[in-house]
C-alpha cells in the first residue's frame, strides 16, 4: 500500500505554466449568478496526455489557482466521455479552481481525442487508477484527492471507488449513474427514450457543439419514425449512425445476461469509507440509483449526505446549479480542506413539492426503513413497526384510504376496471423522470382523458397529506394476451382540475388464462405535500411511449417485433396504491 501513497515531501510544489482558460468558458462563467465570490484567478494547462494502463493517451486539461507563491491545494478529478469544453470547462474547471482546487478534466478513452476505443463502462476503473498513479508524480499534487461530476461522470467515480486509492478523501456524485442496466431498462422493458438520448450524447457531445447540435436536430426530426419503426432494432441509425454498443444495449433486456456482467457498481458503496455526497432531483432519470446508493452507504456506515431538489437530470446542473455548487463546494472543503463551516446541519436536505419549501431531515427512508421522519418532524419516531398507507380504488373511479380487499384466488376475483392498450396507438408519455427537455411535472389532464388510461381520484382532502419516501403500487391484473406492461403514476389534482404528476413507474406482467397475477410497480420516491382541498389521483395505463418501448402484446422482443396485438388489461380486487412510512395527514 505504501507504494500507492503520494509523499508530498518527495517533490516541491510548483505552479504549472499558466494560460487563461478558453474565452468561451470564461464567458459562460461570467453569466452565472448567485455563486460564491472567487478566491483565485485561474490558470489552464490544456492537452496533457496521461498514460492509461495500456499506454493509451488520456487527454487531460489542468485548471489551477494562480498565486504569486507556491500554493498547497487539493485536487479534483473529473473524467468525462462528453468532451472537455462547454459546460464542463467553466462548470468544473474554472469554478472549482477559483475556489482553491487543482482540477483535472480528462476525456475518457476513445472520446475527446483520447486514445483507445470507448467501451461503455468497461475501462473506467483501470483508467481512473492509472490517472491517480500519474497524479502521484506531479509536483503540485499534495496527496489529497476528491472526485466530482454528474451522470456518467458519477459512474467513473464509483469505478474508482471499487478499490479507492488512499489519496481519495471525498466524492460528490451529482445526478449520478452506477447501474447502466437500470438506466436502459425497467423490469425488462426498454427505456427507449433514454437509450436514444444516451446514444446521442455518448456519440456526439465529445466532438463539440456543432456536431452534437446537428445530431440533436436530426434525432428530433426523425424521432417519430424511429420510435414507431417495426422492427425497432437499428432504426436509430438514420439519426445517430452506427453505434455498436447501443445495439448491444437494446438487444439485451435480461439483467442476468452475461453482457451486463460487471456493469453495475452498486458494490462500490457497500464497503466504502470515503465521505460521499449525493445529489439528485425528483424528476431525475437516475434518482432511484441515487437513493439506492445512499441506502448502501448508510448501511456501510459511510459519512454520507443527500440533496434532492425540484429538478430533472439536466435542470439540476442548470437552474439548480447555484444550490448544487454551494452544497458540493461545502462538502469538498470540509473533507479536503478541513473546513466544515459550510456544511448544512443535517445529513439530508430535500425540496418538498406541493409546498415549495426546503426541509432538512436527519435521514432518508428506504424500502426497508421501519418508520420514517415526517416533514413536520425530521426525527424518526422511536417505535419500529413498519407502517404504510394504502389507497384503493372505489366505486365510480374513486380512491379511498383503507386496507385493500384481499384478492380472491382464481378467475372469480372481482374486476374493478379495464383498459385496452393498443401498441399501434400507444399511450403517450408525458413528463416525469426523463433525460429530455420534456421531463418534469406536467398537466396530465388531457392524457387522463384518453380511453386507454384509468384514473382513481380521492375526494378533496380535508387536511394536508405528506408523502415522504418510496411509493409503489400493488396490482392484481389479468390480460387477454398473457403479456403486458403496467404504468402507474401518482398525481396531485388542484382545485382547478390540473393533474400534476408526482412520481411513477412501470413493470411487466405475464398472466395465464383469465386468472389475475400479482405485480408490484416501484414508483420511485418523493417528498410531497398534498394540500388540503386537493385530490390525490392514481393513474394506470399499459405504457408510456416513447419513454418505454411498446409492448407488442405477443411475448416477442419489443426490439424485434413486427406484429402487434392490442391488450385488454383488467384490474382486480386487492390492488392498492401504497404510500410510504411517514405518509400521513398533518
Amino acid at each position: 500500500m505504501a507504494s500507492r501513497t503520494h509523499d508530498p515531501a518527495a517533490q516541491p510544489a510548483r505552479t504549472p505554466s499558466a494560460r487563461k482558460p478558453p474565452l468561451s468558458s470564461r464567458m459562460m462563467r461570467a453569466i452565472w449568478r448567485g455563486l460564491p465570490d472567487k478566491r483565485y484567478d485561474v490558470g489552464w494547462e490544456p492537452g496533457v496526455e496521461v498514460p492509461a494502463a495500456d499506454g493509451s493517451p488520456l487527454v487531460t486539461d489542468h485548471y489551477f489557482p494562480r498565486t504569486d507563491t507556491d500554493g498547497d491545494f487539493p485536487t479534483l478529478l473529473v473524467r468525462s466521455p462528453y468532451g472537455r469544453g462547454l459546460p464542463w470547462s467553466p462548470q468544473y474547471g474554472i469554478l472549482f479552481a477559483e475556489q482553491g482546487f487543482h482540477v483535472i478534466l480528462q476525456s475518457c478513452r476513445g472520446t475527446g481525442g483520447s486514445g483507445g476505443a470507448f467501451d461503455l463502462w468497461r475501462n473506467e476503473a483501470a483508467d481512473g487508477r492509472a490517472t491517480v498513479a500519474w497524479l502521484r508524480e506531479q509536483p503540485w499534487f499534495n496527496g489529497t484527492l476528491g472526485t466530482i461530476g454528474p451522470s456518467y461522470l458519477g459512474y467513473v467515480q464509483w469505478a474508482l471507488a471499487l478499490d479507492p486509492p488512499p489519496e481519495l478523501k471525498a466524492m460528490v456524485v451529482q445526478v449520478g449513474l452506477h447501474d447502466p442496466y437500470a438506466l436502459f431498462y425497467a423490469d425488462g422493458a426498454l427505456r427507449l427514450e433514454n437509450a436514444l438520448l444516451v446514444g446521442l450524447g455518448m456519440t456526439y457531445q465529445h466532438q463539440g457543439i456543432m456536431p452534437v447540435a446537428k445530431a440533436t436536430l436530426r434525432l428530433q426530426r426523425r424521432m417519430r419514425d424511429i420510435v414507431t419503426a417495426r422492427p425497432l432494432r437499428g432504426a436509430y441509425t438514420s439519426a445517430l449512425g452506427d453505434v455498436p454498443w447501443l445495439d448491444d444495449v437494446m438487444t439485451h433486456p435480461d439483467a442476468d445476461a452475461p453482457y451486463w456482467d460487471g456493469a453495475s457498481l452498486a458494490r462500490a458503496a457497500e464497503g466504502l469509507s470515503v465521505p460521499t455526497s449525493l445529489v439528485s432531483g425528483w424528476h431525475d432519470a437516475l434518482a432511484d440509483q441515487t437513493f439506492e446508493q445512499y441506502a448502501r452507504l448508510r448501511e456501510a456506515g459511510c459519512d454520507t449526505a443527500l440533496l434532492v431538489g425540484p429538478w430533472t437530470h439536466t435542470s439540476a446542473m442548470q437552474q439548480g446549479w447555484p444550490e448544487v455548487f454551494a452544497d458540493s463546494l461545502a462538502w469538498l472543503r470540509a473533507h479536503l480542506c478541513g473546513d466544515p463551516s459550510g456544511l448544512r446541519p443535517t445529513r439530508v436536505r430535500v425540496h418538498v413539492g406541493g409546498e415549495d419549501v426546503w426541509r432538512d431531515l436527519d435521514d432518508w427512508p428506504s424500502l426497508t426503513s421501519p418508520v420514517a421522519p415526517s416533514l413536520s418532524s425530521p426525527v424518526a419516531p422511536s417505535h419500529s413497526s413498519p407502517v404504510t398507507t394504502s389507497w384503493v380504488p372505489a366505486a365510480g373511479g374513486g380512491l379511498e384510504r383503507r386496507a385493500p380487499t384481499a384478492p380472491t384466488d382464481g378467475a372469480g376475483s372481482a374486476q374493478l376496471a379495464s383498459l385496452r392498450y393498443d401498441p399501434a396507438d400507444p399511450t403517450p408519455s408525458l413528463g416525469g423522470p426523463l433525460l429530455s427537455r420534456t421531463a418534469g411535472a406536467r398537466d396530465n389532464s388531457a392524457l387522463e382523458g384518453r380511453e386507454d388510461v384509468l384514473t382513481f381520484t380521492s375526494p378533496p382532502l380535508a387536511e394536508a397529506v405528506d408523502v415522504l419516501g418510496p411509493v409503489s403500487a400493488r396490482l392484481s391484473v389479468s390480460t387477454d394476451t398473457g403479456y403486458a406492461d403496467v404504468f402507474s403514476r401518482l398525481c396531485d389534482v388542484d382545485a382547478q382540475g390540473r393533474s400534476t404528476n408526482v412520481c411513477d413507474g412501470l413493470a411487466q406482467v405475464a398472466t395465464v388464462g383469465e386468472e389475475p397475477s400479482e405485480v408490484t410497480v416501484p414508483m420511485s420516491s418523493t417528498a410531497y405535500r398534498f394540500p388540503a382541498g386537493h385530490r390525490m389521483r392514481w393513474q394506470i395505463s399499459g405504457g408510456a411511449h416513447p419513454r418505454y418501448a411498446r409492448n407488442p402484446g405477443t411475448g416477442k422482443s419489443a426490439v424485434d417485433a413486427v406484429d402487434f396485438t392490442a391488450i385488454r388489461i383488467t384490474l382486480h380486487d386487492g390492488s392498492a396504491l401504497v404510500l410510504p412510512d411517514g405518509s400521513r395527514a398533518v
